[in-house]
């Protein structure tokens, strides 16, 4: 084709428009977008007992997000702080108010310890924040604890006691002895699982707590031993749940005819054991690095970066963070009160959910799996550790709203 000069002036003129009409557009959703950026704070606990499960590793998933999503919000810049809550409540909070007075924070993303995200989620509903958590696993917070200024993404203890609990019993496993974390989330897991338990025809015959978190579980394995119950269910995580899992080894728990059911175990400890120690464990995830092609793509880049596989709670940090960034530039806008309900109106598919929609208690709901740890023959390399055995529909996993104590839920 050729060009005259009043066509290619006739061209320039609307490419002039065409450009100046795009930088109105950006320059409209950056003025929308509080202080020209999109702020997220990610609080987890980066040096303790959760350290492995959210820790560092999720913060490169959540920069992982950022990157991947091109660093910006329609020509706002992405930023991104960090802290250690040390699994303190107090230090939490004090964090969150700090972020949100000081820097402006949009969104508070990670959050583990149950005690931590509760004190921070009311700290985030009084600045009319929004929180996003991925780490946490008491179903409480999205029950009597929940606020309109917060989602629960990954899992929660009423789908891990359906899912683990039920699937024990129904194999046989109908006496159960508690070992259990003194604190929110152990509260709430041994609840649900005691409910589980007995509603399938099983009995709980007898159960211990103990300080979050233990180095030393010696006379609570004892005392489990003595009770003389079918099961072993350990409500609680991280490092408290290898140390009683190795505890018990050195015990002869299994080998004197007890079975251990890990009732939130993660990838991360798994692998920490080995197989020999925790071969044939069942466990409920809300995900797999090793489910599918999407899966795999997505936890390959990952170990590219950090050196590990991801566990599920790394997973739902980088979902959480692109859903939560396509929903900005989408809107235009970091409005908490805009961007929640947005998220709530959509469905939520990718490679870490399937069928997932965050209802109206702030439940981010999603199929869920039963898994059993492999033997050392049935592994094929270091990282392949489980064997999915089953799907949890997303409608079935979590608790029902008819069962809601949520103020926003009208039942």
């Amino acid at each position: 084709m050729t060009f005259t000069k009043k066509s290619f002036i006739k061209k320039s003129l609307t490419t002039a428009v065409a450009l100046a009409a795009t930088a109105a557009m950006v320059a409209t959703a950056q003025a929308e977008i509080s202080d020209g950026e999109v702020r997220i704070g990610y609080l987890a606990d980066m040096s303790g007992t959760y350290r492995d499960l959210a820790g560092p590793g999720g913060l490169e998933a959540l920069r992982m997000a950022v990157e991947d999503f091109g660093g910006s919000v329609n020509g706002a810049p992405i930023e991104v702080f960090s802290a250690d809550d040390r699994n303190s409540a107090d230090v939490g909070a004090n964090t969150v108010r700090e972020w949100f007075d000081t820097r402006n924070v949009d969104m508070v993303s990670g959050m583990v310890a149950s005690s931590v995200v509760i004190a921070a989620t009311r700290v985030i509903e009084e600045n009319n924040g929004l929180g996003i958590i991925s780490g946490s696993a008491a179903s409480s917070i999205t029950n009597e604890h929940c606020t309109p200024n917060h989602i629960h993404w990954v899992y929660d203890t009423y789908p891990l006691a359906n899912g683990t609990a039920k699937a024990i019993v129904d194999q046989g496993g109908d006496t159960w002895f508690m070992l259990t974390a003194d604190y929110a989330f152990g509260h709430a897991l041994e609840g649900d699982v005691t409910k589980v338990v007995e509603e399938s025809g099983g009995e709980i015959v007898g159960g211990v707590r103990h300080p979050f978190p233990t180095d030393d579980f010696s006379s609570y394995i004892l005392q489990a031993q003595g009770s003389g119950a079918k099961i072993i269910g350990l409500a609680n995580a991280g490092a408290d749940t290898v140390n009683a899992i190795n505890t018990a080894a050195q015990f002869g728990v299994v080998e004197a005819g007890q079975q251990l059911a890990g009732l939130l175990v993660f990838l991360n400890d798994v692998y920490a054991m080995g197989l020999q120690t925790t071969q044939g464990l069942l466990l409920t995830t809300g995900w797999y690095w090793n489910m599918d092609d999407e899966s795999r793509e997505w936890a390959e880049r990952y170990y590219e970066r950090v050196g590990r596989m991801p566990t599920m709670v790394q997973a739902g940090i980088y979902s959480s963070t692109t859903h939560y960034l396509e929903t900005v530039a989408e809107l235009g806008s970091d409005d908490p009160v805009a961007v929640r309900a947005a998220l709530g109106e959509k469905p939520i598919n990718d490679f870490f959910s399937r069928n997932g929609r965050v209802r109206e208690d702030g439940r981010m709901v999603h199929d869920m799996f039963l898994a059993q740890v492999k033997s050392p023959e049935d592994s094929e390399h270091e990282w392949d550790l489980y064997e999915i055995l089953a799907t949890i529909p997303a409608e079935e996993a979590f608790r029902p709203l008819s069962e809601s104590q949520c103020k926003l839920v009208q039942n």
